[in-house]
Parts: C-alpha cells; structure tokens; sequence
C-alpha cells in the first residue's frame, strides 16, 4: 500500500495520509455517489446519472476481468477518487481512467495521479500509460501535462454524446519520462 504523508514541493509538513487500494462491495456507494456528481458527469463519455443496479453490474463485471484493475483512492480512510487501469492487446501498456471528489480537498487529484503512477511503473512494472480526454475537458488536459503526459495525437469526431460529436485528445507517458 503506497502512503504519501507530505505534499510534494510544499514545505513537507504532514498534509493527510493517502493512499490507493483495491475498490470492494463496499464502496460502490460512495464511488457512485462522486462518478454522479454533475461536475464529475459532464467531462465523461456517459453523461448520464447512473443507477445503483447499472453501477453493480458494471463493478461485477469488471471486478471479474483480469484485465480491468479498479482502485480507490483514500485520504485520512475517507474514499476521496478512483482509478481503473485497463491491460491493452499491447505488452505493458494501459489505458486508464479517474475522478476525483469535487469536495475533495486542493491537491487530492495530484496526489491521486502520483499513487497511480508509482504503482503502475513502479510495483506492476508498465511501459506506457495512455489516457483519453473529452477535448472540451481542459482541467483534465491541463492534469495530464503536469504529470508529464505528452498529447499523442486527436481522434476526430469520435464521441457522439447523443447531439454532437467530440474530439477526444489522446495521452500518452512513458515509464523513463515519468519523473519520480
């Protein structure tokens, strides 16, 4: 279990301890409870709201695929974000995915992004994590460049959410990029 007690390049006094687990049974309440919140809703491929039942049988069905790994990130053992990473039919890469509380506190999506990274190039050893953004979804796109993401090309048109389609900006890092 990865533990960060200080805010990096602040002044190193203890901010809240943090970590990332394997999400459970257990948490599919509070998970949908943030993946609901309409701040968090409007910069996802599914806007709509979703239902306990529809949230159950998706955490079944991806708690159930080897190739799916789901995360919840906790800050003073309070459920604060999530993260899934997901094997591609390519040898050490993923695609990932993530949310953050908008009631979580300044810096938890930072620290989130960093406890994934450690863990995906560090503990399960990957070559390349690849993230995608709604084009429109600048807080999102303004994260993945401060981890050290470089934008790796634009699929055009490629998301129809029911009116219009989006662009969707395409990320990509590097294990030797990543600075840790």
């Amino acid at each position: 279990m990865l533990k960060m007690r200080y805010m990096s390049g602040v002044d190193n006094t203890p901010l809240h301890q943090s970590h990332l687990r394997e999400m459970t049974a257990a948490d599919l309440e509070h998970v949908l409870k943030i993946r609901n919140h309409n701040e968090i809703r409007r910069n996802m491929l599914t806007h709509h709201e979703i239902a306990m039942n529809e949230h159950i049988s998706w955490f079944h069905s991806s708690s159930q695929n080897e190739n799916i790994e789901l995360l919840v990130f906790e800050m003073n053992e309070e459920c604060c974000g999530f993260v899934q990473f997901k094997k591609t039919h390519y040898p050490g890469v993923q695609d990932w995915g993530f949310f953050v509380s908008p009631d979580a506190p300044k810096g938890t999506g930072k620290k989130l992004g960093m406890a994934a990274l450690s863990r995906a190039f560090k503990k399960d050893n990957l070559h390349k994590i690849r993230g995608e953004v709604l084009e429109g979804n600048q807080s999102s796109i303004g994260f993945h460049k401060s981890l050290g993401f470089l934008q790796e090309g634009v699929f055009r048109d490629h998301h129809f959410d029911g009116e219009v389609y989006h662009n969707i900006i395409c990320f990509g890092l590097l294990k030797h990029d990543w600075v840790w």
